[in-house]
């Protein structure tokens, strides 16, 4: 089904790409679906997250304190060409609680360097965090 609309709303550009109008309404019509769509995905927050933390200082206050939040993790050393050890922490988090996670990191631990990315699947019932979250239901509605 999207593909034919695609094809019928791009053939009907190319066919008339001296219609100004045409060409205008291709391209805002593509833009803000783009943007709506993307908009929309983060309301509905489904899926997981892998969190990863680099820190070249003794991470043991974070990890205490993010696991008081419910936050699953594990910790490996490794080093940097910058400094001669550093911890990374891997987390696997519900996409719904990303938002309080870069929270707590951004007001905490301005230093920390992370990254996010997203998980394609992951073992149906994993524990990975042990607090409730809340239903992607109320997610969506923003609640």
């Amino acid at each position: 089904m999207k593909t034919g609309i695609w094809l019928l709303s791009t053939g009907i550009v190319i066919t008339n790409l001296g219609d100004f109008w045409n060409l205008f309404a291709y391209l805002a019509g593509y833009g803000l679906g783009t943007l709506l769509g993307m908009q929309i995905e983060n309301m509905i927050s489904l899926g997981h997250v892998i969190v990863r933390l680099i820190t070249p200082v003794d991470p043991q206050p974070l990890i205490s304190e993010l696991s008081t939040l419910g936050y699953g993790m594990t910790r490996l050393e490794g080093s940097g060409s910058f400094t001669s050890t550093v911890s990374i922490i891997f987390m696997i988090v519900p996409r719904t609680e990303l938002g309080r996670l870069l929270g707590v990191l951004s007001s905490r631990y301005p230093d920390i360097l992370y990254t996010v990315e997203d998980v394609r699947n992951i073992k149906e019932g994993a524990k990975i965090f042990h607090k409730d979250t809340k239903s992607w239901i109320l997610g969506f509605f923003g609640l």
